[in-house]
């Protein structure tokens, strides 16, 4: 099934459909005109977000950020060079240029409020004692139309006409989190979307970066941080209490905890429950983003280097490509040396078509001709597929497949960090994941599957899989990585040999191209299509899927 995206992103009431799976778009109005001239509000957000400095501002502002653009996209942040995501003022300037918005710029939270206070009912007040007491007020602010606030910032409140609509000081003190989420999912749990949860994780103690509130907020949903580690069997009880209660297909949005869980704990018990992950608790500005459309005069065009029926031949010699994954917005695109070697960068089709779409567009507007873009990460969003039910595994495919049809993706990559990760355990698949995805995926030139290096590989009907040979860190010194390619090359002594290396997310592009250039001339730096399909060409990898010996790591601390 060939999708149009123009007609697909700008007739909102059309639903493309294959039985029950849909996209979930999207929230830009049918009538959305892009030259239309747009006026909004801007604020630049400073490097403080700690509990005792200016979290307190910043998550007031970000809660009036998910109310006022309840109306329209009205409240832009343009968050600090030091934020995981770094495109927000690039992507502000896309705004301008291509939708026609003027952004008027607001310095303090008085003005903020003086100018957006209206789209508030009132305010609810979080207690300083207690840090989760805040992740429970972003619930409380979706409900009640209300901005989070402590004690000290009711005056500020109250000078442009809000009242008191919930009190938390006192409620959780002396509690620990599972006491305190019993409290709010007693409260709170049924009048919450079941479409959207928010895990506020990430960094914990003083140290808060609630980016993702602003949509939390502005879809009505419950915000935690509960554990997904065994260890903390009530909050794990908790935590699966929620998952069930969501619909099929649904979002879990945010981040885990670091101060709780692993990530493979908590991707496996969302992958578990077959719903779809949306990271991180950073992501900035989607009550915003999601209003904001491909323009009518745009398509997304990959960079193809190959026809998906054509033929490559592979000499004798190291071939190696090089992919960029958890995704872009937190990588290296705006980084120096984007263009100068060949690269592909994982696109999460959820980001592209529902929360961020404009970014999707900038991305593909801005790239050059070594840029090149597959699916990611096992699904329409970021799961594990050895946790999947198979009742649920069908028709999440089926949806990915339409996400990747409307992005021009010809490229699946699996991961799985359910048994193990990078370091421990394994990350391969056993034959009948594998399997799997040959018959869900029949149209794609091949399969990349793991994080660090991996052991999964295959050959059918001309679609290879691959896995990662080699990841290059951030911290790496580039001598180091020298050698440990050189290394990999002698042992691999059998020719043609496919070398995939998994590049972490904010190396720069420059360093990566610094490494690999001075690997000789025996080494040719090629597409990832050009690569799987040579590597289709002549199988000098073994055919192995994971056994029932290998080793597994639970994802314990």
């Amino acid at each position: 099934m060939k999708l149009v995206p123009n007609a697909f992103f700008f007739l909102s009431s059309l639903c493309f459909a294959i039985g029950e799976i849909q996209l979930d778009m999207h929230d830009a109005p049918a009538d959305y005109d892009e030259n239309e001239p747009k006026s909004a509000y801007l604020m630049e957000f400073g490097t403080q977000w700690y509990m005792d400095e200016d979290i307190p501002d910043y998550a007031m502002l970000i809660s009036l950020q998910g109310l006022a653009n309840q109306s329209g996209p009205l409240l832009y942040f343009v968050y600090p060079d030091s934020w995981p995501w770094k495109i927000t003022r690039p992507l502000k300037e896309f705004y301008e240029e291509r939708h026609n918005f003027t952004f008027d710029k607001l310095f303090t939270p008085r003005e903020a409020l003086q100018a957006l206070g209206s789209h508030a009912k009132g305010y609810v007040v979080w207690d300083k004692e207690v840090r989760t007491s805040l992740i429970v007020a972003f619930t409380v602010a979706g409900l009640e139309d209300a901005i989070v606030i402590n004690e000290d910032q009711i005056p500020l409140a109250e000078s442009v006409g809000l009242e008191m609509l919930a009190d938390l000081r006192g409620d959780f003190r002396g509690m620990n989190d599972a006491e305190i989420y019993k409290i709010a999912m007693d409260r709170y749990w049924d009048q919450t979307s079941k479409d959207i949860v928010i895990w506020l994780g990430g960094y914990h103690n003083r140290r808060m970066e609630p980016g993702i509130a602003d949509y939390g907020i502005y879809r009505g949903a419950f915000f935690t941080d509960l554990s997904a580690n065994p260890k903390d069997v009530e909050e794990l009880a908790l935590h699966k209490e929620i998952l069930e209660d969501m619909k099929p297909q649904s979002f879990v949005m945010g981040w885990h905890s670091y101060g709780k869980d692993t990530e493979g704990q908590h991707v496996t018990l969302t992958s578990s429950y077959g719903l779809r992950m949306e990271g991180l608790n950073s992501l900035p500005n989607i009550s915003f983003n999601t209003q904001i459309p491909w323009t009518k005069d745009f398509e997304f065009k990959n960079n193809h280097n190959v026809e998906p029926d054509e033929e490559l031949v592979a000499e004798e010699k190291v071939y190696l490509s090089l992919i960029q994954t958890d995704s872009m917005g937190i990588g290296a695109w705006t980084k120096p040396g984007r263009g100068r070697i060949p690269y592909a960068w994982q696109i999460l089709g959820g980001h592209a078509l529902k929360f961020q779409p404009a970014s999707a567009q900038y991305y593909a507007e801005s790239a050059t001709p070594n840029d090149y873009f597959i699916a990611g990460l096992t699904g329409p969003s970021y799961m594990y597929p050895k946790p999947i039910p198979e009742e649920h595994f069908w028709p999440l495919m089926e949806l990915n497949k339409l996400q990747m049809d409307v992005l021009d993706l010809r490229v699946m990559e699996i991961m799985d960090y359910s048994e193990g990760n990078r370091h421990v355990g394994n990350t391969d698949l056993p034959k009948e994941v594998v399997d799997r995805y040959y018959k869900a995926y029949p149209d794609v030139i091949g399969f990349i599957n793991g994080y660090g290096a991996a052991r999964t590989f295959d050959l059918r009907n001309g679609v290879p899989m691959i896995s990662y040979d080699y990841y290059l860190g951030i911290h790496r010194p580039e001598d180091q990585a020298l050698a440990d390619l050189e290394e990999l090359i002698a042992l691999n002594a059998k020719r043609p040999y496919f070398l995939l290396i998994h590049v972490r997310e904010s190396t720069n592009i420059d360093r990566v191209a610094n490494i690999v250039e001075r690997l000789g001339d025996e080494v040719e730096v090629v597409p990832l299509d050009v690569f799987l399909k040579l590597a289709a060409s002549n199988k000098t990898y073994r055919t192995r899927y994971q056994e029932p010996g290998d080793p597994v790591d639970l994802n314990d601390f």
